[in-house]
């Protein structure tokens, strides 16, 4: 199987690593001398910030290549029970050598020299396979690297390793279930590593949700210092929050999405994911890297002064004006013409915000509240965003579609195909139509398991003729979500950013491009329907907080966010992989 070959490979690569509980060596002869205390204890990977790894390389407590040894080791040791991993790095230990001997003569590239970095494996890399987690692109190394891997490298980090997805990103088929793909098979959440055991839920699938299409999984338990994941719909919030780690979902064109699989351009993006506001930002920082010939959408923002590790303030939140979106977000609404309200928060989510909204009280917030976003509270169908949905499955095909927008699949077909375009000689199948027929032909190997309504509804978008429509519905969903939306909310009450549940922003921010960093907050019970048999003892969920602002406003929010973690220390790591 094809993660077999990936664990057999960290395992091999394990296998000549210094046990964990061996003490570092520091063979460097311009090493700063650690202290009596500092070798006396070895340096632990679990939990270590990018700092953490600074240091003990500067004191000589550890090196890079002890670093990775240890994440490799971990990869080995967990990684069958919680699926994280699609591929390992086989030159992972050369390029710490590398990033060691750089480091020996001087040269420090920043806060991620010898830091090993994971990748959603939709962004492509030269040294491991980029597949999407679809059969039709097993084994395929694309012939070019995307601009973030560059961006990565040239800030001294590692790609350890490529993360597991929900299949192309979830845009294969509705009842997916988050963190499946063809390939690697389910992903397991750590803090609940179980499988559901319900009829008709029992096919292997995660008790408790991975959330969205990037994977939190190896971040949360610690097989990588952090990852990089990509949005077009939550895919970067949701499993963020799920895994108890910092987000930073960013304004589209803020990080080149050139050598990234796509869904539609006018929505993708990647992504940071961490274990902490610090580290994500440090990270974005090394994303960002300004304009892009093959990603025109670059630059969408000039970066702060410093960078956005500038941001990182304790006292951000003192004065700040922070909205609460109550309608539908917190609390159900009825849109026009609707029968049953909509949205809303559950007793435990509603009080997890109210005890974040103290917190920011406390720490000298402004809270104006409520803050009603215009195109949620529209009393005209047509101006109200709750009833403009994306489409998404067979009943939104043409002939279905009048009621939702169709960016997301009419640029499923435009850019997909673009992209194998891209790809030359090398792409593994010519066409949107060419993968879907592959999947037809590969029943036997899982190809399309729970069917492909979403590829098979892009596929039929016609990109010439169906183009004005696809252009009525972008500028719909920038009336509804920007000007109607985020930015009149923001703007009526000269707010810097709105407060949010967890990720439940996603589908606004995203049609409208904006950005939202999401920090680990406490945790909600898990309780699906139908309900979990008796006894089963579930293990509640990761819940977190959003700080939502406008375009380019990712150093007022990181500062936001950073405040507020400081201030609660919420996140824990999984206790089944210490």
């Amino acid at each position: 199987m094809y993660r077999s070959k990936t664990v057999a490979l960290a395992l091999a690569l394990a296998a000549g690593c210094q046990s964990q509980d061996a003490a570092p060596t520091n063979d460097r002869e311009d090493a700063v001398a650690p202290s009596t205390e500092a070798a006396r204890e070895p340096f632990d990977v679990v939990e270590a910030s990018f700092l953490d790894m600074q240091h003990a390389m500067e004191d000589g407590r550890t090196s890079s290549r002890e670093i990775v040894e240890q994440y490799l080791q971990r990869i080995a040791t967990y990684d069958h029970r919680l699926r994280a991993t699609l591929a390992v790095n086989p030159q992972a230990l050369a390029e710490a050598d590398r990033l060691d001997a750089e480091r020996a003569a001087g040269l420090v590239r920043g806060p991620l020299h010898g830091v090993p970095i994971a990748l959603k494996d939709n962004i492509h890399t030269v040294e491991m396979p980029t597949t999407g987690g679809a059969v039709a692109f097993e084994g395929f190394v694309p012939p070019y690297e995307a601009t973030l891997v560059r961006d990565l490298r040239d800030a001294g980090a590692i790609i350890i390793a490529k993360t597991s997805l929900t299949e192309l990103a979830n845009w294969v088929a509705t009842g997916m279930p988050n963190g499946y793909s063809a390939l690697g098979h389910y992903g397991m959440n750590p803090y609940d590593p179980r499988r559901d055991p319900r009829e008709g839920f029992d096919d292997g699938r995660a008790v408790l949700d991975t959330g969205g299409s990037s994977s939190g999984i190896g971040t949360a338990a610690n097989l990588w210092a952090a990852s990089v994941g990509t949005e077009t719909s939550g895919s970067i919030q949701i499993p963020s929050s799920n895994n108890m780690l910092v987000s930073i979902k960013p304004t589209v064109g803020l990080i080149s999405r050139h050598g990234v699989i796509p869904i539609t351009a006018d929505q993708d993006t990647p992504g940071p994911m961490a274990k902490s506001v610090a580290d994500a930002a440090y990270l974005l920082d090394a994303l960002v890297s300004g304009p892009d010939a093959e990603d025109p959408a670059t630059p969408a923002c000039a970066p702060p002064q410093g960078g956005y590790a500038s941001a990182l303030d304790l006292e951000a939140l003192r004065g700040a004006r922070i909205g609460i979106p109550r309608a539908f977000y917190y609390e159900p609404t009825t849109p026009p013409g609707a029968t049953q309200p909509m949205g809303g928060l559950s007793a435990d989510e509603a009080a997890l915000m109210q005890r974040a909204i103290a917190v920011l009280e406390d720490a000298g917030a402004i809270i104006v509240d409520p803050v009603d976003i215009p195109s949620v509270v529209a009393k005209d169908a047509d101006d109200n965003q709750l009833l403009f949905g994306n489409c998404f499955d067979l009943p939104q095909g043409k002939g279905g579609d009048a009621r939702c927008s169709v960016v997301m699949k009419y640029g499923m077909k435009r850019d997909f195909n673009a992209w194998l375009d891209s790809l030359g000689d090398d792409a593994p199948v010519a066409s949107l139509t060419a993968l879907r027929e592959f999947n037809l032909a590969h029943p036997q190997r899982d190809a399309i398991r729970y069917e492909q309504e979403q590829l098979d509804i892009s596929d039929e978008m016609d990109v010439e003729l169906d183009r004005q429509r696809y252009l009525d519905d972008r500028a719909k969903d920038l009336r509804l979500c920007r000007e109607q939306g985020l930015d009149a909310a923001l703007e009526a009450h000269d707010l810097d950013a709105l407060l949010f549940p967890s990720w439940h922003s996603e589908n606004m921010l995203n049609k409208a491009g904006y950005p939202a960093v999401g920090v680990p907050f406490g945790f909600v019970p898990n309780e699906p329907d139908p309900p979990l048999p008796d006894g089963f003892g579930a293990q509640p969920l990761p819940f977190g907080v959003s700080f939502v602002g406008t375009a380019c406003s990712e150093a007022r929010l990181i500062g936001l966010a950073y405040a507020f973690e400081k201030r609660t220390n919420a996140r824990v790591p999984p206790p089944q992989f210490p």
